[in-house]
């Protein structure tokens, strides 16, 4: 009985120390992204506000993209790119952290080569610090929220069920990408390409009522990028859930593809070290 409290207690000890250094290498890489620039941490968000504008440039006012969205004007261009920043926020979030996350082993050579550094964490740390950043858009997005919708929603408490199926799939994926890098040096070059074409297959700058019929039950249900951008304009825009099935979904391949991701990630680790 004692011996298994003992292992109990190791193994608690171990999570908390794990979890303490992933939140100083979190805090670390953020401090370092933008030390020395004036905005500092506010860059991300600029980033994130230009993008915005020239999406709904393109596609509010240039290629005249209407919305239907009950209580908003179809015709209001500040919606329009509420709407739109609503559904690039999980996006960018999932690629910057996705990208940073595939080189995460072979440009840390150093703690790749330490014994006793956990391996596991340096995925996480830039999946963790893009996740971060994105909470920077997501408030300026709940109160550019209010300027059209004065009554704020009582939906927001449930954004962590898109949050977490974002970060394992982000998670699940940066694993496997990052222990395939260590081997395969085209898999950043290749993700971008990949990437590229995921964007413009999911209903992020246009609405889904766009794509036809047939093949609108394979974007929801197929892509768990869509289901996410979806939930979060339903609880930020319309203040409920109008795409649970999909969300649960999103969710199970997003476990899946986490669960696989960290299995292929730790068969792969042990040789590291000889790779780099």
């Amino acid at each position: 009985m004692k011996s298994v409290v003992l292992r109990r207690q190791l193994l608690e000890n171990q999570w908390s120390i794990k979890l303490n250094l992933l939140i100083t290498l979190v805090r670390r890489d953020l401090e370092a992204r933008y030390k020395g620039s004036i905005l500092g941490n506010l860059w991300p968000l600029l980033n994130q506000l230009v993008q915005l504008l020239i999406f709904t440039y393109v596609f509010s006012i240039v290629l005249q993209v209407k919305l239907d969205i009950q209580g908003v004007p179809a015709d209001n261009k500040l919606a329009f790119g509420l709407w739109l920043f609503a559904g690039l926020l999980p996006w960018l979030a999932f690629t910057n952290g996705l990208t940073q996350a595939t080189t995460s082993v072979v440009g840390q050579p150093n703690l790749v080569k330490k014994v006793v550094f956990p391996l596991g964490l340096l995925p996480l740390v830039p999946i963790c610090s893009a996740f971060i950043e994105s909470s920077f858009g997501l408030v300026a997005l709940v109160g550019l929220t209010l300027v059209i919708v004065p009554e704020p929603t009582i939906s927001l408490w449930l954004l962590p069920l898109v949050w977490i199926p974002q970060l394992l799939l982000t998670a699940g994926l940066g694993y496997l990408s990052a222990g395939l890098t260590v081997f395969l040096r085209d898999i950043p070059q290749s993700l971008g390409v990949i990437l590229n074409l995921w964007f413009y297959a999911t209903p992020i700058v246009y609405p889904a009522s766009k794509i036809p019929e047939a093949w609108q039950v394979w974007v929801f249900w197929l892509n768990p990028i869509t289901a996410l951008a979806e939930t979060y304009r339903d609880i930020v825009l319309k203040g409920q859930i109008e795409h649970w099935g999909e969300l649960a979904t999103a969710s199970i391949v997003s476990i899946i593809i986490f669960y696989g991701g960290v299995w292929v990630y730790k068969r792969l680790r042990p040789a590291f070290a000889d790779v780099l």
